[in-house]
């Protein structure tokens, strides 16, 4: 089972619809699930320890949804990027462990607080640039799919 667990909502409606075809075509494939946990709201000019705050609170929060056996990949810019074709090697290689879930955690407008990397088994990187989290969201299930596809041998475009 994977798990994709995102700071924020998906309000806007191209992104809500992008992340549900992808949920759906995955659906195929195994048991994806997504939740989201609301972003806290930070108010403008706040200093650097008023931004950990909110990191570390929003961190509580998807910390309470990680289970022990959990493999958690944490994602962030300076976390190490992988290509297609390697992702699905490691998706496949943990469904056949059949060990506990792999969750992916997004975080929101600040990012991931230290909790949350501390807990992580691996943190992941998608680019050097930072992506609004929706779009990241999206980015994500589409390589969760194309990885799904790589692994069962299907066709996929480079």
């Amino acid at each position: 089972m994977i798990a994709v667990i995102a700071v924020g909502r998906l309000k806007e409606a191209p992104y809500r619809a992008m992340a549900d075809e992808y949920l759906k075509r995955l659906s195929r494939f195994g048991r994806y699930e997504e939740t989201e946990i609301p972003d806290l709201p930070e108010r403008e000019g706040a200093s650097p320890a008023e931004e950990d705050k909110i990191r570390e609170r929003e961190g509580e929060e998807i910390l309470r949804r990680v289970k022990d056996g959990d493999w958690v990949v944490a994602l962030t810019i300076p976390g190490k990027m992988t290509d297609s074709v390697t992702l699905a090697k490691k998706l496949a290689e943990r469904k056949m462990r059949g060990t506990g879930r792999t969750v992916f955690v997004i975080g929101g407008s600040l990012g991931l607080g230290r909790n949350v990397i501390s807990r992580a088994n691996e943190e992941m990187s998608m680019s050097p640039m930072t992506f609004p989290h929706q779009l990241a969201r999206v980015m994500l299930l589409e390589q969760l799919y194309r990885a799904e596809k790589i692994a069962a041998g299907e066709r996929y475009h480079k």
